[in-house]
């Protein structure tokens, strides 16, 4: 489907790309020993090398190294043996050298292909131009005095990736599921905790417009943002921005952005610059980074099972469909608090996990799900354990209790942490299967409602549910539906 910019007089095109900066999970910064964990006071996490001090030399972090050829790897990119630091020249007061030390022609990572899922079953295929590695600038904080601008240098020197895409999205959806993807795949793989509130992960958004069949037009880079949503806002933002400007008359001057989302709006930063306007060259203090196969080999032996693949499993081999399968993968957590359940499940109530799949996948996407975030808890603070949830499941599945019971046991046990089969036995709660006692009730039922009996026999038998509702009404809702209908269908039908 064709993405339509709001408010434009002819049909015009959007092409988006994205840069993502991805802050890499490693104890130690890209070249220096200094911490990197987050929150720490300002300027207490940094080295000699940080605050390139004269006469410090960097030594290149092999964990970074090889969680760039893991994120490759698990993208189906192209892994280059071979490849450089260059040093990219600029100059901003929260960058002590005076340059970043980057990677410019000789990146660590070539193309590779993120598949993003844009609901319905439906995928599209993104280009990954290039992944390189290279170190993080300072923070310049203008908050701090009136008339004095402080720098924290704790980020100088973090490790990146930057993972260029292709510019082949076409709408503010693609590029939202393209992050949304992305980020999956790095903390799945654990290259990336990919929280970009507090900003390991910030997307450079570059945006341009044209007329259906015409070239492509000028871009506009988009720097810094820091949400799935604000990508979407920035990029309808930005493209209604130019294709006014065009209707207009005007030109699009290629620049770098920056977008408010409390305006609802971008503005000017800067021209853009052209990478020949950073001087880049090999930086003289670091050799180039070379590996073998083996070691491509070792990171690939250490990725677990990525989204797609775990994805496709729980479809075929479970039986699970399309959008709930999605639902279950999106974060490796509740991925993995799934099948914690599922097992479980099956040990519970002894049957093929195929058989209770769809039920554990429902309770979980529908009962707990919605209980964490009405609490405003993540899978990580569930009060109820994979444990618990297996067993409430089997205590329905065994016919213990029915499933509306079974939903004010949850209840009960999301605010207290008890046991299923305790909260059943303590309330009483055990279903009615008794024969005999409910078709005593079924008979009473019957007796006051001949009217309704009536219609039922001349042809009303929708009229069924209302007998069904006396009968759990009458139990409290302990009746077992099964049992419910095998009796009273008979004696409805006279």
């Amino acid at each position: 489907m064709t993405y339509l910019i709001q408010g434009a007089k002819d049909d015009f095109e959007v092409v988006i790309g994205l840069e993502i900066h991805a802050q890499i999970t490693s104890n130690a910064k890209l070249f220096s020993g200094a911490s990197t964990e987050f929150g720490a006071e300002p300027n207490t996490q940094v080295s000699l090398v940080d605050a390139a001090m004269p006469g410090m030399l960097p030594t290149i972090n092999a964990e970074c190294i090889r969680q760039g050829v893991r994120t490759g790897v698990a993208i189906g990119a192209a892994i280059n043996k071979f490849s450089v630091f260059d040093r990219k020249n600029y100059f901003y007061a929260d960058l002590p050298q005076g340059y970043q030390i980057s990677q410019f022609k000789h990146p660590i990572v070539g193309e590779g292909i993120v598949t993003v899922d844009l609901g319905d079953g439906k995928t599209k295929d993104i280009g990954v131009e290039r992944i390189h590695l290279e170190q993080d600038a300072g923070k310049s904080m203008h908050d701090q005095h009136p008339q004095y601008t402080y720098v924290d240098l704790n980020r100088s020197g973090v490790a990146l990736m930057e993972i260029v895409s292709k510019p082949d999205m076409a709408s503010p959806e693609e590029a939202g599921a393209y992050v949304t993807k992305l980020r999956t795949i790095l903390r799945y793989i654990g290259a990336c905790d990919g929280n970009m509130e507090q900003g390991s992960m910030r997307a450079d958004v570059n945006v341009s417009v044209r007329r259906a069949g015409e070239p492509l037009g000028t871009r506009c880079e988009i720097k810094n943002v820091n949400s799935v949503r604000f990508v979407r806002q920035a990029i309808e933002v930005e493209a209604r921005r130019q294709v006014d400007i065009i209707e207009e008359g005007g030109t699009i001057d290629q620049e770098t952005r920056l977008f408010d989302p409390n305006k609802g709006e971008t503005r000017s930063m800067r021209s853009k610059e052209e990478a020949h306007d950073y001087r880049y060259f090999p930086d003289p203090d670091l050799l180039p980074v070379e590996f073998d196969d083996a070691f491509i080999e070792d990171a690939r032996a250490s990725l677990p099972e990525l989204p797609d693949a775990k994805k496709a499993r729980l479809m075929d081999a479970l039986g699970l469909n399309d959008y709930t399968a999605g639902v279950l993968v999106a974060e490796k957590e509740q991925a993995e608090f799934f099948e914690m359940l599922l097992d479980e499940t099956v040990t519970f109530a002894k049957k093929d996990a195929s058989a209770v799949a769809s039920k554990a996948a429902n309770w979980l996407t529908g009962d707990l799900f919605g209980a964490l975030n009405k609490a405003g808890k993540t899978i990580a603070e569930t009060p109820v354990s994979a444990k618990q949830g297996a067993e409430l499941l089997a205590l329905i599945e065994d016919g213990t209790i029915s499933g509306r019971i079974a939903k004010d046991v949850f209840e009960v046990m999301f605010e207290t942490g008890k046991n299923a089969g305790v909260i059943v036995e303590e309330k009483g709660l055990k279903q009615v299967s008794d024969t005999g006692a409910i078709e005593a009730i079924i008979d009473e039922i019957i007796a006051a409602n001949q009217g309704q009996v009536e219609q039922y026999r001349a042809g009303k038998t929708k009229l069924m549910g209302f007998f069904v509702g006396q009968v759990m009404k009458a139990t409290q809702g302990k009746a077992n539906p099964g049992v419910v209908n095998q009796l009273l269908k008979p004696k409805l039908d006279g």
